[in-house]
């Protein structure tokens, strides 16, 4: 099964190797038919603690590092 990769931005990298990505996506409200934004927030393992708050990156499922962190980084998006 493959891999979901999501995109978005960092809003915290103060704990080490970990970095919290707030994750925006637009869906269509089933009532009103407007489309409203949802945002998301993931923990994701930084190893080298490169990224900081405010860059756009990309991250990945994969097997549980710790109790809330399931996402790894893949690369920081352009």
């Amino acid at each position: 099964m493959p891999r979901r990769i999501l995109q978005g931005t960092v809003t915290s990298d103060k704990n080490d190797q970990t970095i919290t990505v707030l994750v925006e996506r637009r869906v269509t409200h089933p009532v009103l038919k407007k489309t409203i934004r949802k945002s998301k927030k993931y923990r994701a393992h930084d190893a080298q603690n490169q990224f900081k708050t405010g860059d756009v990156v990309r991250i990945r499922e994969c097997a549980p590092i710790s109790k809330t962190k399931r996402w790894e980084v893949v690369v920081q998006a352009d």
